[in-house]
């Protein structure tokens, strides 16, 4: 749902009743993940999407259904060999479906309006809602942000709202959406209950070092995939916003010294295109010891041997030096500067998802790994 928190939160600034229907699991080759909402409002106007197009037209048909009777309900969408022209996945995979009514005067309504809106301006939040579980319990929600007490509950419920609002923040920290497993008195044994929690965090970073013309394309591509772009190099002539006009942030300073002083976490990704020893081997040696995503760096084989042996010589270790990416990038026999941000670019999806960057044709490997096991446990852990 918070994948379509602006036009949501224009939804509920406008007064619209609507009713949300989202991903909760998925298995074998769905095209969208835990998360993904399709709304549609009481006029009939629909937004986002929860398989690419697959079934699309059914779940619509549920959001309008649940608009009518004000019922929450669950429903699981596969692919069928019986019937080729049922409602299904021809991708083969398998979807759970929540679909939740928000009324203006619902219990969830102030809980979603809340989570919209922080989500629409940047902020930490996340929202949390029985997925499965006794009916009284459906159609309620629990807001947590970084920080402060919980918002919204389950109708009387105190440790089961003190318990999921502590898991769902624990998942908000680690940035991850995805379902937790408890106990319908808010510990382990009892009636299970399983919980969606959607968390929405602020745009993960690339760092580019290096203002040339590589990385004027890398940062296009860059908030292409929704990062936050920031362009760090110490000579102001060519580190301006007339030449990185796209770039969320231009930094005039040694790359290692603003390196030290910035704030990353273990979603940022940093491109050195300097290479320059200069540069990079006092960048590299910090960079390699922070716990970051991706470190990547471009330069010649030569230019590679050579930075290694530098960096080795300043003491950085075998096991850190196997953090680096470098020569950056893909094989895609890159030539042009968009071509070779392309081949980064590639490099940190299949580095940030767990893919070979081998070509599927021919290749029997799934094409989507198989989450249909991605359960939360209580020490917030994803499977």
């Amino acid at each position: 749902m918070l994948d379509i928190a602006e036009e949501l939160n224009r939804w509920v600034e406008q007064g619209r009743d609507f009713a949300v229907a989202t991903v909760v699991a998925v298995g074998g080759s769905a095209p969208r993940q835990p998360g993904a909402a399709l709304a549609v409002d009481s006029e009939g106007t629909a937004i986002g999407s929860v398989s690419g197009g697959c079934v699309e037209g059914a779940v619509y048909e549920l959001c309008q259904q649940a608009l009518e009777d004000g019922e929450t309900v669950q429903e699981r969408f596969g692919y069928s060999d019986d019937d080729a022209f049922a409602v299904g996945l021809t991708c083969g995979g398998i979807i759970d479906i929540l679909v939740t009514p928000v009324p203006v005067g619902s219990p969830v309504r102030e809980v979603f309006a809340g989570a919209l809106a922080a989500a629409s301006r940047g902020e930490a939040a996340a929202v949390a809602r029985i997925a499965e579980g006794p009916a009284e319990l459906m159609g309620r929600a629990v807001l947590v942000r970084t920080e402060g007490a919980h918002e919204g509950g389950f109708g009387g419920h105190p440790e089961l709202d003190r318990t999921i609002a502590e898991e769902a923040r624990a998942m908000l920290d680690a940035g991850k959406t995805g379902v937790l497993e408890i106990g319908a008195d808010g510990r382990l044994c009892g009636e299970p209950l399983k919980v969606l929690v959607e968390s929405s965090v602020p745009p993960p970073r690339m760092i580019v070092f290096g203002a040339i013309d590589f990385a004027s394309a890398l940062v296009r591509i860059g908030k292409f995939l929704g990062y936050r772009v920031t362009v760090c190099d110490a000579r102001p002539v060519f580190a301006t916003k007339n030449r990185f006009p796209e770039a969320d942030e231009i930094v005039v300073d040694w790359p290692h010294r603003y390196l030290e002083t910035t704030e990353v976490d273990g979603r940022t990704v940093l491109c050195v295109l300097t290479h320059d020893a200069k540069f990079d081997v006092p960048l590299l040696e910090l960079a390699l010891r922070l716990p970051v995503a991706y470190v990547g760096a471009m330069g010649s084989r030569r230019t590679h041997e050579d930075r290694n042996k530098r960096l080795r010589e300043v003491g950085v270790s075998e096991l850190e030096l196997a953090r680096l990416r470098s020569p950056i990038g893909l094989d895609l026999g890159a030539r042009s500067p968009e071509e070779t941000a392309l081949s980064i670019a590639a490099e940190i999806v299949a580095n940030r998802r767990g893919g070979t960057g081998a070509a599927l044709t021919g290749a029997h490997i799934p094409i989507h790994p198989d989450v249909s096991k991605t359960v939360v446990s209580r020490i917030g852990s994803v499977a």
